[in-house]
């Protein structure tokens, strides 16, 4: 099945200031969702952000934030962003069936919106290096239960050149930039 830009809509799960310093590489982390985040705005592709229980999880993070100024946070707090209604009926909006998914955590939020997803016939699309738990234990197994429920695991720059389809034009030097 090929993941194209008409079909596909990026969620940014979650990457909040008292939850990421906790995870696992944060800094590889943090790098891979900011190139994510800057190829599928070359792309044009649009954006769904949460935020769970801000009050007490604080804001996402500056890096992330400030190349999604445009993208109002969805505020949550059920652990599955489709446990909310605000972010039902923007992501029914936007009337795309592709779900590239970042964010944290892996095990927890992550996972439990990608299995609703499923069950509303959306087709996830995880981004494993932009992906984090606290653990590495964790993660790995909530990519495993992803995949054994049908969700397609992916890498940052596989999914951009995946969506960008061919070399030469402006967006894949601009992706090609980006990656490097």
């Amino acid at each position: 099945m090929r993941i194209t830009v008409d079909q596909t809509v990026a969620l940014i799960v979650d990457i909040q200031e008292k939850l990421f310093p906790h995870m696992q590489e944060q800094q590889t982390f943090q790098d891979n969702c900011q190139k994510l985040i800057q190829g599928l705005i070359v792309l044009d592709v649009p954006f769904l952000l949460t935020e769970q229980y801000p009050k007490g999880l604080g804001l996402t993070i500056e890096p992330i934030k400030s190349l999604l100024s445009k993208t109002k946070p969805l505020e949550k707090i059920s652990f599955s962003c489709c446990g909310d209604e605000n972010f039902n009926s923007a992501l029914n909006l936007l009337r795309r069936k592709n779900v590239i998914i970042a964010g944290i955590e892996a095990h927890v939020c992550v996972l439990q919106t990608v299995v609703d997803l499923i069950e509303q016939k959306y087709q996830p699309v995880v981004i494993e290096d932009c992906i984090s738990s606290r653990t590495l234990n964790d993660k790995v197994i909530a990519i495993q239960r992803m995949r054994q429920e049908g969700a397609i695991i992916s890498t940052c720059e596989s999914i951009l050149f995946e969506l960008c389809r061919q070399a030469g034009t402006e967006k894949f030097k601009s992706i090609s930039r980006i990656v490097k």
